[in-house]
């Protein structure tokens, strides 16, 4: 069927009689065009005819037809030409200003849906754009246009100014979009009003300065003077509220001419006036937090005075707790007169209460005022008679609790760095009057529960009312845990009444969070404040195990396992047989979900902890339904664990769990093999008769595969595995493993990829092997260097074998001498032994040299010196390495002639500094004290004039020197500190760095009152010097967060300077026919950036939230992707932290959020490294997005246009949506 044909079909139908016709003839049409958008493209002709049939359909008689006609029109201006498009355009401005109320109803319907329909991109937004928009203004400025297409108008030019900011932003219209809106400011109807402000506030941003100058001065100033009249206060008040919102940046810098305006207008007796000043303050306060701080106060108190504000209720504030009392509410009639349709008082009390939540959500700095000053009035508010506002109030308590959760310090009034002894004993008593949100929440808790309990005590209270009551109860225990030991009566009766009814669809989520904070008030209450009133609650808790709902079953097996645990050690009694049973059926049936047979396979385990004497007699059946072969297993092996560590069950029950364990090793895949590993370690060390002879033989085969590189983490568990066998049976598993199972243990030994726990586990198993059977230590050592020169000089580590080979000799001190006989020659002139067995003997030397003193065999030392002159980089390594740790076995002998090296010979000096450093970190700490004068002064005068790499070195050996004496070594680092040689300040303040491992509180107290000194080199004029002091400032922030906390209001502007990019350190560097530009204060911005992430996790609550968020935005479009990914991670974090603070900033994030989201440009000179680190990029960005997409939805509407297209991304819209849900 040809376009032609198929569209003069259509035409056919839609200008038939039959209303259905019609109506189908333009269905048909929007289908052909969604399948194929072409098939209305072709000739002009019929395009037209096509085009104005449609048109004609707008006017239809059939409001069906009708509707269905304007859909059409939506997917038609996708595709239309230009000229089509005005005449379309033209046509519904003319019906929509027409005398047709009906006609001009359908055609701003038909207006708002093109404005929505079309493309963002592409010339047809912006000729719509252009076309639509003076035709749109000129309709707004016609006095003749009636108030309900104004309405219409209005509703568009949101759309486009929302869509298209750019198309209207380059646009010039006269006249201007400002001046044509302004003037309805003073229409006669709200609605008007209403919607003008919504569409003037966001024509503002793109806006000339002068024009928003002028509307300042002529309308929104002069009408919030008193004299005005309450009509323009209200709309004023409402325009800087909707103007606050979408351009902070504008208003900001005369909000002092404006707040005190709004706090005057407040006073004034008319509630809708109250009501909206208070939701301007609301959003001055929430998107121009600096400028807004100087009023902070006053709008406190205007919250606090508002919040009460109940004109026709007629007690006082005195008797505020008795209106908290549901009971007396339900008996009180007269209470009904005031909740009449006319009493709009609640809607300022709520706006009230929603402006204090934002106080409390972005200003974490007064948290100690907010519980002084804030705190008890939203306490005295809780039992508001309007059960919207009631609920606000709550929430906004809850915002409190979760911010004392994050920056209220620490829950006891102990500090980290409060020290010990006398000074502590003397601070105790001013600690105790000190008031922080701690101790003031715990003071004013006795008031907030009971003023609670009596809103939820009551039959009649609603389903939403109990739930958000419990939930602040959560949160409050959460915060404080613990803190409602009196409340028991009353939390239980309530709880009791709670879950006594069958829950339904409507209240399933308020059972859920009855039985949460039911099993967090049991794992944070001593059983002697509950034991007494056990016995109501228990039946309906048993009651609950019952229940079909899945997660209802399981958060009450949650709940006997947090009472079980509570009650340690339980006496038998009928609850706990029930529990037993009832878990007991849940595991039984093979269709128990998933979830609740988690959670009553861990009830049974604390069961068997908690209740032993009573579980015992039941015969063993829950384990067999526990220990099953199919389905999820992770559960059950975290249970076996735990009784495994607590209870003495039976050597026949730990043969039957090491079995099934032993199956799971078998199945194919990593998941869950972990624990497996941990489950077999608790269970191998709880024989109570020893390991069975036949387990060894049938284990180490089951373990062997495991011993390889493929997953060092698993090799770790491995390892530790056969050395507890080893440690436990040695007679029946060394023969296992020195038959099977050597060769893939020297494998593991050569391989650079194991170090830390793995090594660890590496050195233990050789320790167990040795001790096992002292003979082997003969073959071990010499076929763990074989098999290192075997292997592939990537995959061998020379280090790793030497370690290996220091463990057995540790072990089995007769191989000793012959090993260091073996090695040591080949360190000889004359030795013709390969390059690599060299360095692997150089190693072992040391490694053995460290607790072996080499004096007697005189040469070794010098064959090892001789080695520095070596022309390979691994061997001179390797024999500084030697030299350092054969001087801790000598000292008095040694350390000398390193340090002569140090002094006089320049060839030898990073070398011997090298050499030094292994003294002074492997050397014990008695023996460093003694020696560290003969080091402290070489070192130092050694790294002034030296280049950097020795100067690290040298720093390092200072930092550790100077925490073995640092009463002296200290003030000599803190001398230097000012010294004209940028080098020597260099050392200084990397050495400071290396002392932070002191963890001492001796060294604390001594390092106290000097680290400010040490960290203000971050304003040095060197900047080698800056990029150190920042490093230690991080350093400092991670290890001793609670010696920098009350110094950072001096530091932060420092950092904060160092995260600028400074023009005057890039340049530009010429490469063949390229020019490449260089920054050199890259890595010093790199670092501040660091330390600003590392502040964010320990010293939040001293970070000024919007300053902090005002050097994370920058960031975020950096030229450095490090720098990128770095604020990608702290908007992550700030989104958890700090929601209300970031959630006002998504604006400014949006944009280099979706640059980073667009990918590499691809031209001809990308290689495939650029693409994957852009894709790298990209999912740091999407985790940040992803983070930002739960606290931001409906606060900016440029943010969630952008979640929108990333969750319709074909790249990125599965891995979004993933992120989100977890």
């Amino acid at each position: 069927m040809t376009k032609g044909y198929l569209m003069n079909n259509l035409i056919e139908k839609m200008q038939s009689p039959d209303q259905d016709f019609r109506f189908m003839g333009l269905n048909d049409l929007m289908t052909e065009i969604k399948l194929d958008p072409t098939s209305f493209q072709g000739d002009e002709t019929v395009e037209n005819k096509v085009l104005n049939q449609v048109l004609a359909l707008v006017e239809d008689k059939i409001s069906e037809v009708k509707n269905q006609a304007v859909k059409c029109l939506g997917q038609l201006i996708k595709i239309l030409r230009q000229h089509q498009m005005e005449n379309v355009v033209d046509k519904l401005i003319d019906f929509s200003g027409g005398k047709d109320e009906e006609l001009r109803d359908i055609s701003g319907l038909a207006l708002k849906t093109i404005t929505a329909e079309l493309p963002p991109d592409g010339k047809i937004a912006a000729t719509a754009c252009a076309k639509l928009t003076p035709k749109l203004l000129g309709q707004i400025a016609s006095p003749t246009t009636p108030p309900e297409a104004l309405v219409e108008t209005l509703s568009i030019l949101s759309i486009l100014i929302s869509r298209f900011p750019n198309n209207l932003a380059n646009a010039t219209f006269s006249p201007p979009p400002l001046t044509a809106l302004a003037p309805l400011l003073d229409h006669q109807r709200p609605v008007v009003r209403k919607r003008a402000i919504i569409t003037l506030s966001q024509f503002i941003p793109i806006s000339q300065a002068a024009l928003f100058t002028e509307l300042l001065n002529t309308k929104v100033l002069p009408n919030l003077a008193p004299s005005s009249s309450l009509e323009k206060q209200r709309t004023t008040v409402q325009l800087i509220a909707a103007v606050a919102r979408h351009s902070p940046t504008q208003i900001a810098p005369v909000l002092s001419d404006i707040v005190p305006g709004i706090l005057k207008a407040i006073q004034k007796d008319d509630e809708e006036l109250r009501e909206g000043s208070l939701q301007a303050l609301e959003a001055l306060l929430l998107r121009c937090p600096t400028e807004i701080t100087p009023y902070l106060s006053s709008i406190i108190q205007a919250g606090n005075q508002f919040i009460k504000y109940d004109p026709n209720y007629a007690g006082g504030d005195d008797e505020d707790e008795e209106m908290a009392d549901a009971d007396e509410d339900d008996d009180d009639e007269e209470a009904d007169e005031y909740s009449d349709d006319e009493d709009t008082s609640y809607k300022v009390r709520r706006s009230a209460t929603k402006l204090l939540a934002a106080l409390v959500g972005t200003r974490p700095e007064l948290l100690t005022s907010f519980y002084k000053d804030v705190s008890p009035v939203l306490i005295s508010r809780f039992g508001d008679r309007e059960e919207t506002v009631r609920l606000e109030v709550w929430a906004t308590y809850v915002i409190l609790l979760n911010q004392t959760g994050v920056y209220g310090g620490f829950p006891q009034n102990k500090d980290d760095g409060t020290p010990r002894g006398k000074r502590k004993r003397d601070t105790e008593q001013a600690m105790d009057l000190e008031e922080t949100p701690y101790t003031l929440l715990k003071s004013q808790v006795p008031v907030l529960s009971k003023s609670l309990l009596n809103q939820l005590k009551s039959s009649k209270t609603s389903p939403a009312t109990l739930q958000a009551g419990f939930s602040l109860l959560h949160a409050l225990l959460s915060v404080l845990p613990g803190s409602l030991p009196t409340q028991v009566p009353l939390i239980f009766s309530t709880s009791k009444t709670i879950l006594a009814q069958p829950p339904t669809t409507s209240t399933s989520t308020l059972h859920l969070t009855t039985l949460s904070f039911l099993a967090l008030f049991f794992s944070t209450h001593a059983s002697s404040t509950f034991a007494s009133s056990l016995p109501t609650l228990t039946p309906v808790l048993l009651q609950s195990l019952g229940e079909r709902h899945p997660r209802i079953a399981s958060e009450s097996f949650k709940v006997f396992s947090a009472l079980l645990t509570a009650l340690k050690p339980v006496k038998p009694a009928d609850w706990v047989d029930r529990v037993y049973d009832q878990a007991l059926v849940r595991l039984s049936n093979h269709d128990t979900d998933a979830e609740v047979r988690a959670c009553a396979e861990d009830c049974i385990g604390d069961l068997w902890i908690c209740a032993t004497d009573t579980v015992q007699g039941k015969g063993r059946k829950e384990w067999a339904f526990i220990c099953r072969s199919s389905g999820k297993t992770g559960g059950a092996v975290k249970v076996i664990t735990k009784v495994a560590r607590e209870v003495r069950v039976g050597d026949d029950w730990v043969n039957g769990c090491v079995e099934w364990l032993m199956g799971l090793l078998k199945k194919s895949g990593r998941l869950g093999k972990a624990e497996v590993f941990g489950a077999l370690d608790v269970l191998l060390n709880s024989y109570s008769a020893g390991i069975p002879t036949s387990l060894p033989a049938v284990l180490v085969p089951q373990v062997k595969v495991y011993i390889a590189t493929s997953d060092i983490s698993l090799l770790s568990q491995a390892l530790i595995i056969l050395a507890i066998l080893l440690e436990i049976s040695p007679q029946t598993t060394f023969p296992e493993i020195e038959h099977d199972l050597l060769n893939e243990i020297y494998a593991v030994s050569h391989s650079p990829l194991v170090s830390g726990a793995a090594l660890d586990s590496l050195f233990r198993f050789f320790a167990s092997l040795v001790s096992a059977d002292n003979q082997i230590a003969t073959h071990l050592v010499p076929n763990l260097a074989i098999s290192s020169e075997k292997a592939p000089k990537a995959e061998s580590s020379p280090a790793n074998v030497a370690k290996c080979i220091a463990q057995v000799v540790k072990y089995s001190q007769g191989v000793a001498a012959g090993t260091i006989a073996e090695y040591s020659k080949n360190l000889r002139k004359e030795s013709k032994a390969k390059p690599s067995l060299v360095v692997l003997s150089l190693l072992i030397i040391g490694e053995l040299g460290r607790v072996i003193d080499m004096s007697p065999q005189r040469d070794i030392f010098s064959n090892v010196i001789d080695h520095f002159a070596s022309d390979q980089e691994e061997m001179r390594s390797a024999a500084a390495f030697a030299a350092g740790n054969i001087a801790i076995g000598n000292l008095q002998q040694y350390l000398p002639a390193i340090i002569k090296m140090v002094e006089s010979d320049p060839k030898k000096r990073l070398l011997a500094l090298h050499a030094s450093k292994e003294v002074v970190t492997h050397c014990p700490q008695g023996q460093l004290e003694g020696v560290a004068d003969l080091l402290w002064v070489p070192l130092f005068e050694n790294s002034q004039n030296a280049e950097e790499t020795t100067r690290n070195v040298a720093a390092a050996c200072l930092g550790k020197l100077a925490t073995t004496h640092p009463s002296r070594y200290l003030p000599q680092l803190h001398a230097r500190i000012r010294d004209s040689n940028p080098s020597t300040r260099a050392t200084v303040v990397s050495a400071i760095r290396y002392t932070f491992a002191d963890a001492s509180q001796s060294y604390d107290e001594l390092l106290a009152p000097l680290l400010v000194d040490f960290l203000s080199s971050m304003v040095d004029e060197d900047l080698t010097v800056r990029r150190l002091a920042l490093s230690s400032l991080n350093s400092a922030a991670r290890s001793k967060p609670h010696l920098v906390r009350d110094h950072l209001t001096a530091l932060l502007p420092n950092l904060y300077k160092e995260t600028y990019v400074n023009p005057d350190l890039v340049r530009t560097v010429q490469m063949g026919p390229w020019t490449h530009k260089v920054d050199d204060g890259l890595e010093t911005r790199k670092t501040a950036y660091e330390t600003m992430y590392t502040l964010l996790d320990t010293c939040l609550n001293k970070l000024d939230l919007h300053e902090f968020l005002g050097r994370v935005l920058p960031g975020l479009s950096d030229d450095s992707d490090e720098i990128k990914v770095i604020s990608h991670m702290m908007l992550f974090r700030l989104s958890q932290v700090a929601p209300a603070a970031v959630s006002q900033r998504l604006d400014e994030a949006t944009p280099q959020l979706e640059k980073t989201m667009k990918g590499a440009t691809v031209t001809k000179d990308t290689v495939k490294q650029d693409l994957e680190r852009a894709a790298e990029l990209q999912r740091s960005a999407l985790r940040a997005v992803a983070a930002l997409s739960k606290i931001g939805a409906g606060v900016s509407p440029k943010f969630d246009a952008f979640v929108e297209e990333i969750t319709r991304n074909p790249s990125w819209g599965a891995e979004f949506k993933e992120l989100v849900g977890q």
